[in-house]
C-alpha cells in the first residue's frame, strides 16, 4: 500500500487536482472495485458513490455483460479507423440508435471519446456550417456563466467558470458568457443574451451553448419558461442552439435527455458520461436534419475534422449494450421515481438542519446549498471551508459526493448511479443528516 501511495506521488499527475496536497497527504483513496451503487477502496471501506464518479456511470458499477461485449469486441475487430469513410458495424448501430433516441429531426452522429471534445467538435461544425454558406464571420459562440463545458481548448473558454480559465492564463477568442438564471429571475437572464447579441452582433455568432441543468456549477435548475425563451430568441436573430446534454443524458434527470422537461428542440446536441456509463471514453455530436442536408449539399472535400477514436468499436459496442440495459431496466423512470424521494429526503434535512438554505433535484441530480443564515441566505466566509468539512465529513461515513464554492457558494452536488433502490437512498439520506448535523455542531461551538 505505502509503495502505492508513493508511485502515485511520483507518477501520476491527477486531472483536477491539488498536485501540491497530492504531495503531501498522497491518494484521496485508491478503489480496488466497485459494485452497483458501491465503490471500495483498498483499505477495504465501502463507499456510496453519490456521484456516479464523474456524474456518468448510470447503469453502476461492476456490469460483467459491459465487460463481455467490450471482450468480445475486442477479439473480431477492437479498433479500426472511421476516417476516409471506412466503417464498422458497432458505430453504424450505434449512430442508429443515438437518433432513435434523440429528438426529432435530430440524425446524424459524429463520434469522439468525452464531452470536452464534443463541445469542441459542436463549436468547429456549426461554425463549418455557416461558412459553407457564405457566412465565415458567424464564429463567435454565446454560454452562460456558471456553464461547464470541458477542458479542451474551445471547451474551457466556452466554460463560464474562472477557476477553469486561470490554470492556462487566458480564453480562445470570439467566446462570450452572459448571466445564468442562478440568483436571478429568467428574464434578467435572458436580457442579458439579448445585449450581447445586439452587442456583438448576430451577424457573428454561430450558436448559444447552454446544459439543461449547470451540473458543475452546482446543479443549477432553470426556471420553467427559460429554454422556451432561449429557444425564441435564438430563432429570432438566427443563431443555433447547441444543448450539452453530457451530464444530463441517458436518463439522469429523469428524461433521456434533459431538454425533454421543456420540449425544447435543439439545433446540436452534445453527449458522454452516461452514454456508456463510463466503462469506456466515448461521447458525440447530434446535429439536426437541416444542418446535416446543408453539409450534404454544401460541404465540399474533406472534412478536417476527427479523432483517432472517433466512431472507435468497442466503445460503440459498449454503449450500445449500455443504453440496452438502461432501456431494459426502466432506468430513466427510476431515475424519476427515485429522483422524487431524493427531493422529500433534502426537503426534510431543509427542516432539520438549519445551515441547509435550499434544495433542488431534477431526476437524480441534486444539490443542496449551505448558508450562514438560511432565512436572508447570508453565505459563510470562505475561510470557514464549510463544504469541504460536509464532503469530509461525508467520506468519514462512507459517501463519496462533490462540493462546489465557485462565486462564495456552498453547495454538495449529488448524482447517484440511476439503480438506486429506495433501502439504498435512505441509508444515502441518513449519512447525510448525520453529516450535516456534525458540521453544524461544529460550527457552532
Amino acid at each position: 500500500m505505502d509503495r502505492l501511495i508513493e508511485l502515485d506521488k511520483k507518477h501520476f499527475i491527477h486531472p483536477t487536482s491539488s498536485i501540491q496536497q497530492q504531495q503531501l497527504e498522497g491518494p484521496k483513496a485508491i478503489m480496488k472495485s466497485g459494485d452497483g451503487i458501491y465503490l471500495t477502496d483498498t483499505n477495504d471501506n465501502k463507499y456510496i458513490d453519490a456521484m456516479s464518479s464523474l456524474w456518468n456511470v448510470n447503469v453502476g458499477h461492476g456490469r460483467k455483460e459491459l465487460a463481455a461485449t467490450a471482450a468480445k469486441q475486442m477479439e473480431s475487430l477492437a479498433f479500426s479507423s472511421a476516417f476516409s469513410s471506412f466503417s464498422h458495424e458497432p458505430a453504424i448501430k450505434l449512430a442508429e440508435k443515438i437518433a432513435q433516441l434523440s429528438p426529432k429531426s435530430m440524425n446524424a452522429v459524429f463520434f469522439t471519446s468525452g464531452g470536452s471534445e464534443s463541445n469542441d467538435t459542436a463549436f468547429k461544425l456549426v461554425r463549418h456550417y455557416w461558412k459553407i454558406q457564405g457566412k465565415p464571420e458567424k464564429r463567435k459562440i454565446i454560454s452562460l456563466k456558471r456553464g461547464y463545458h470541458g477542458v479542451a481548448a474551445g471547451a474551457t473558454s466556452a466554460t463560464g467558470i474562472a477557476d477553469f480559465w486561470k490554470m492556462a492564463g487566458h480564453l480562445m477568442q470570439d467566446f462570450y458568457h452572459v448571466k445564468s438564471p442562478y440568483k436571478l429571475s429568467a428574464k434578467e437572464s435572458l436580457l442579458s443574451l439579448r445585449q450581447v447579441i445586439q452587442e456583438e452582433g448576430a451577424e457573428t455568432i454561430a450558436a448559444f451553448i447552454a446544459e439543461p441543468v449547470q451540473g458543475a456549477g452546482g446543479v443549477l435548475i432553470p426556471p420553467q419558461d427559460y429554454f422556451i425563451e432561449i429557444r425564441k430568441l435564438c430563432d429570432e436573430f438566427g443563431i443555433l442552439f447547441i444543448a450539452d446534454e453530457v451530464i444530463t443524458g441517458f436518463g439522469r434527470t429523469g428524461k433521456m435527455f434533459g431538454l425533454e422537461h421543456w420540449n425544447v428542440l435543439p439545433d446540436v446536441m452534445t453527449f458522454a458520461k452516461g452514454v456508456s456509463s463510463g466503462y469506456i471514453p466515448l461521447g458525440g455530436v447530434v446535429i439536426s436534419d437541416h444542418i446535416h442536408d446543408t453539409m450534404k449539399k454544401k460541404s465540399e472535400g474533406v472534412l478536417f475534422h476527427g479523432f483517432t477514436y472517433s466512431g472507435h468499436p468497442t466503445a460503440a459496442a459498449v454503449g450500445l449494450k449500455n443504453i440496452e440495459i438502461i432501456e431494459r431496466e426502466n432506468l430513466v423512470e427510476n431515475a424519476r421515481v427515485m429522483g422524487e424521494k431524493l427531493y422529500q429526503g433534502f426537503l426534510d434535512l431543509k427542516h432539520k438542519v438549519k445551515i441547509v438554505s435550499e434544495v433542488r433535484t431534477l431526476g437524480l441530480l441534486g444539490a443542496i446549498e449551505l448558508a450562514k443564515n438560511p432565512i436572508t441566505h447570508e453565505r459563510f466566509s470562505p475561510t470557514s471551508n464549510v463544504t469541504s468539512k460536509v464532503i469530509e465529513t461525508l467520506h468519514e461515513r462512507g459517501v463519496i459526493c462533490r462540493g462546489v464554492t465557485y462565486g462564495g457558494t456552498d453547495i454538495i452536488c449529488f448524482s447517484p448511479p440511476l439503480i438506486m433502490t429506495e433501502e439504498q437512498m435512505n441509508s444515502l439520506l441518513e449519512r447525510l443528516h448525520d453529516a450535516l448535523q456534525a458540521v453544524q455542531k461544529g460550527l457552532l461551538t
